[in-house]
This record gives C-alpha cells, structure tokens and sequence, in this order.
C-alpha cells in the first residue's frame, strides 16, 4: 500500500496504520525526517524503528542524543557502511573481495579467471574431481554483464569472475589453485574528498600510505588540515595528467569515491589502464580498483568495465537492514558486489520443501536462480550436492539472484 504524505506526519502515520505494524524504516534523504518518524512511531508502539542517518553525531553512546533519547533501535550511516567496507577490502586482498559467513567459518571469495588459470576452460564437475580433497563450490559467475548462478556443467572460461565459497581453512590453496596472489594493499589512491572518501583515508589511517585527489580547491585545503596522515591533492582526478604526476603508477589500489557515478566509473577504467599497462610486465604490480557506484544500474558495468570491485550504499545499507529484520529467520545476508545475487545463511525450518527431497529433486524451476553451498552438519561445514538432503534445524549457506531472494524463503522457511 502506497500513501502520499508527509513522514512527521501523525495523521499520516495513523492512515497508515502505525499501531499495528512491527517495525518502521525511515530511510529519506532528511536526518530529521528520520529521526523524528521514529520518535512519533515509538509512541505508536510500533517495536523496531530503523534510522538513516548521515550525521555521525548521531547513535554514538556517548551523544547528548543517544539511540534510547531519539526512539531508534538501528541507525543505518551508509556512507560510513561504504568507508568500512572498502577499508576491508583494502587490508584484506589484494583487491579481491572476501566475505565472512557463519562466524568466519566459510569464506566468500571473488576473483577474476586469467588466461592461464588452471580453471579456465573447465566445467565445474571437472573441477569438483579434480580438486575433490578441497571444501569448496563455485556459487556466482559474472560474465560480460550477465550474472549466472552456475551448474555442473557450467564452463569457466577467462575474464569471468567468479565467486568461491571455502572453508577459511581451504581457501588459501584455492587461491593459489585460482591463480590469485594474495598480497597486502600499502599504497591507495582516493578520488573524491567527500564524506566517503575522507572517512576512508580516516580509517587507513597510518597502516597504508594513502593520497586524496579532491576537485573542489577549497575542500583540499580543509582535508589537508583535517587529514594529518594523508598527502591531499588538489586536482581533476579524471584527467590521466593528474593522476600519473600524483603516482597513480606506484599505486596498488584506486579507490573512486566522488559523488557522481559517471566520473567513479571512467576514473577507475582510466587509472586500471593506467596502473596495468604501465606495469605489464610485473604481475606483483597489477594494481587493483574499488569504484562508489550510486546507480544501481550502472554496477555491473563498472564491475565489467573497469572496477574490480564495485560497491552501492543503498545496498549496503539495505543488507544491514534486512540482517536487522530477519535476525531468527535469516541468520545473515550478503549481497555479492558488483553481482546480481545474495549470500544467504538461514536455518532450514520443519517441513519447508527443502525438508522433503534430495537438492537435484527440489522444484526444477528454481535452478539457474538459487544453489546451496554449504550445509552444517555434524560440527561442520560440509559441500551440498544433488545427493544432499537437507533436514529441518540445519544451516544452510545458499546463493540466489536478486529477485529470487523471495524464494529462498519459500524453500526454506514456508
């Protein structure tokens, strides 16, 4: 039911029937807006009440204005939700994104298949055989701008970028397997001095040698002060000048965080072409790119243009708030970035249809759309197959498209 109106609005919280829902997600461009929707929402008694919220000032316990004086139960800060996730992904790998499942004991990596990588040009039944001593399941491939949730005989070929779900044990030698190296990032470059891209150099803070490329002259001057361990530039970091004389070509990684989607995507496929052509020849100097990406459309082509990694606030924001919801039902859920699909972690409930049969006999019309990866079983994580037969009460590790999250929740919780 949609209504038109104003969100302080008493009345129009009251047609909208307030005093009967569980929960009220105030996520519109206004702080205030948000914070005060919350307040009129607890004394409809309306349980959970969820926050965005740019101002950090804000949900820190030692604010005049707490989470308990504001009536919110979760402040969402998205843009600080992308600062830290691309500092993660920045002291994690180099440049290839990991996620944590189940406490940290499955493992989510996404990679891109170079030519001669000993999975390209292989089918993943092959490489189940031959590598069979591993725990491991491919779970997403990208290529070109399709995402495809793979079969058995699903064929990896070079360029694609796949995602592997491991035990943290087995994923180190699947990386090797891969042909990934896996080396620290010690030299990053920020495009944009924005709330993201400041929070982000804040955040490195003296662990990596970061430079920040701000546009606006008198932005640069404030973060040159603000910033005590980075070197700011002033400068337009979409021109390839700029960023070779700021040392684009020593960098590991580039990061695009600017306010505007056009400029992080060809700044990124700029400073790849950059940092790869230059430095050909020295695989251990591939330099990696992270891209800010607001349009949602426009994620997988910059995952498939140009940025190894491309991240949406809005997204973020959204997993957060949905793990915030589905605690109890969805122990947890992740989207893949730069991927049309979800990382799902739940516990199959009593007589759900997942319950009834072996996976290779569950409804034909889900395949190609959900796979499960892992099952718990027996005090650990074990590989789902066409055999396995799920039973109520276990965990299961799952990946589907996007749309298909709703299913998910047919198969294992209806």
């Amino acid at each position: 039911r949609l209504i038109h109106g104003n969100g302080m609005s008493i009345e129009c919280l009251k047609e909208a029937g307030a005093e009967n829902m569980d929960f009220l997600i105030a996520v519109t461009d206004n702080d205030a807006v948000n914070m005060l929707s919350s307040m009129i929402a607890d004394r409809f008694g309306i349980q959970r009440k969820i926050a965005r919220v740019r101002s950090m000032e804000f949900g820190k316990k030692d604010s005049i204005l707490n989470a308990q004086d504001l009536k919110v139960d979760l402040f969402i800060h998205p843009e600080e939700l992308a600062a830290q996730e691309i500092v993660r992904l920045i002291k994690r790998t180099a440049g290839n994104e990991i996620l944590e499942i189940a406490n940290g004991q499955i493992q989510v990596m996404a990679t891109r298949i170079p030519e001669k990588s000993p999975l390209a040009y292989k089918k993943l039944k092959e490489i189940s055989q031959i590598y069979g001593g591993l725990t491991f399941r491919v779970i997403a491939v990208a290529r070109g701008i399709t995402t495809i949730i793979p079969g058995g005989d699903h064929e990896i070929l070079p360029q694609d970028q796949i995602f592997i779900m491991a035990s943290t044990e087995d994923l180190p030698r699947l990386m090797e397997m891969a042909g990934v190296k896996q080396h620290r990032r010690h030299r990053v470059m920020i495009l944009g001095g924005g709330l993201v891209g400041c929070r982000v150099a804040e955040l490195l803070g003296k662990s990596v040698k970061v430079k920040l490329i701000e546009k606006d002259e008198r932005r640069a001057e404030e973060l040159s002060y603000a910033l005590e361990n980075t070197e700011v530039l002033h400068g337009d970091g979409s021109d390839a000048n700029v960023l070779e004389s700021a040392g684009i070509l020593d960098m590991d990684t580039f990061v695009t965080a600017t306010g505007e989607n056009e400029t992080n995507i060809m700044s990124s496929l700029l400073a790849k072409h950059l940092m790869n052509t230059q430095n050909s020849d020295v695989q251990e100097k591939q330099g990696k790119t992270i891209s800010l990406v607001n349009k949602e459309a426009y994620l997988v082509l910059a995952a498939t243009s140009g940025s190894d990694i491309a991240l949406n606030k809005k997204i973020l924001a959204g997993n957060e708030i949905l793990k915030f919801i589905r605690r109890g039902e969805m122990l947890s859920v992740a989207h893949l970035h730069g991927f049309d699909a979800e990382v799902v972690e739940l516990v199959a409930a009593a007589n759900s249809p997942i319950t009834r049969k072996s996976l290779s006999k569950v409804a034909p019309s889900f395949k190609g759309n959900i796979i499960v990866g892992s099952v718990f079983r027996d005090g650990k994580w074990e590989t789902a197959v066409g055999d396995t037969h799920i039973h109520a009460g276990e965990r299961v590790i799952t990946v589907c498209t996007s749309l298909h999250l709703k299913d998910v929740r047919k198969l294992f919780l209806a």
